[in-house]
């Protein structure tokens, strides 16, 4: 009886997935981009900077107010922290990418739905729209098709 066998210079299909890419520059361009813009929010919740209230504010929030459990809400906070360097460094991009796109589905759907479409420039509604929210969602679809493209960890790990 003969077994299926994958060729040693090719690893197994989800680890080819993960990691695979083009050379291309607009995955660079993107996964940057997002990763630049999505730092500051993690280290708001996680570290208190740029104005935030850190991890045990951020906490509380979540499981009190938006009455996450414990672990998701532990989840949300840690995605938006470390998701960026992995984005900024290209490696696992699809895996980053696959997660930034759960998470601000989740947000758009717990929290900015009811408010519509558009951002609050002039502050006549409740709270924000989700139009910022949709951006985001299209960088991290357009990474989960691309990979991480030129310069990226994954390049390098595919080859």
């Amino acid at each position: 009886m003969s077994t299926l066998s994958v060729p040693e210079e090719h690893p197994p299909f989800p680890l080819r997935w993960i990691t695979a890419t083009n050379n291309e520059i607009a995955p660079f361009v993107i996964r940057t981009v997002l990763g630049a813009i999505l730092f500051p929010h993690g280290a708001q919740k996680l570290l208190g900077w740029f104005g935030g209230y850190g991890f045990d504010g951020t906490m509380r929030f979540f499981t009190d107010v938006m009455k996450l459990p414990y672990p998701l809400a532990l989840g949300v906070i840690l995605i938006e922290f470390f998701i960026p360097f992995f984005l900024l460094l290209g490696l696992t991009t699809r895996v980053a990418a696959l997660l930034v796109g759960i998470l601000f589905t989740g947000i758009v759907l717990m929290a900015h739905l009811p408010f519509g479409f558009f951002m609050n420039w002039d502050g006549n509604q409740a709270s924000e729209g989700f139009e910022y929210h949709l951006l985001v969602l299209g960088m991290a679809g357009s990474l989960l098709i691309s990979g991480g493209g030129r310069f990226s960890a994954d390049h390098r790990l595919s080859k």
